[in-house]
């Protein structure tokens, strides 16, 4: 059965494009997929936690040798893993707060980059374990910054990029609304070309 993981992290509930795009790309393909499952992880509403000292500790604990603590505090981190290990599709929602992702994201992502689990270091480095997904990344931002002087300061889809291919999902696209805090006409632009990347991905 097919399956989504679609992950929210703005901040905002309300007038949120990462929020508004992704959610139509999911609806969307719901209603190609009407036995698939959508499982969605709001990092804004149920953040996680943050990493922690004794949390790095637990990863690096054989599971056999975590004491009680160590078993407790890396639930959240497993739970998390193995959503992510049983999704075909994730999708992100990923607005970018002074020029990278927010601090939830950062935490998810904190979470789900796991060796031995994720990603396991071999004779030629390290090798990404969450092969064969497809990731949909949906990118706001008040200004441009895929090209121009701005080019520079985007450190979202860089970020992204290079720490999901890291852990095996090479597989990655961006939809990039951009250039919104320009006024209501530029708004209504990212949204459009937003949806029309959306529909080329559908189809």
């Amino acid at each position: 059965m097919a399956s989504i993981l679609h992950i929210n992290s703005s901040v905002r509930q309300n007038g949120s494009l990462s929020r508004q795009l992704g959610g139509e790309y999911v609806a969307k393909w719901q209603a190609a997929n009407p036995a698939g499952t959508v499982v969605t992880r709001d990092l804004a509403s149920n953040p996680v936690p943050h990493l922690t000292e004794q949390m790095m500790g637990a990863y690096f604990t054989p599971a056999e040798q975590r004491n009680a603590d160590q078993a407790h505090t890396i639930k959240t981190s497993d739970a998390l893993v193995d959503e992510l290990l049983a999704a075909d599709t994730i999708v992100i929602g990923a607005p970018m707060y002074n020029f990278s992702v927010g601090s939830g994201l950062k935490a998810w992502i904190d979470h789900v980059a796991r060796v031995g689990r994720t990603f396991k270091y071999g004779a030629n480095g390290p090798e990404g374990l969450v092969q064969g997904k497809k990731v949909i990344v949906f990118v706001a931002s008040g200004g441009v910054y895929s090209e121009g002087p701005a080019a520079a300061y985007d450190h979202v889809t860089t970020y992204l990029r290079s720490v999901l291919g890291f852990l095996g999902m090479t597989d990655v696209t961006f939809v990039v609304a951009e250039g919104v805090s320009k006024g209501e006409e530029a708004v209504a632009a990212a949204v459009a070309k937003g949806r029309s990347k959306i529909a080329a991905i559908a189809a």
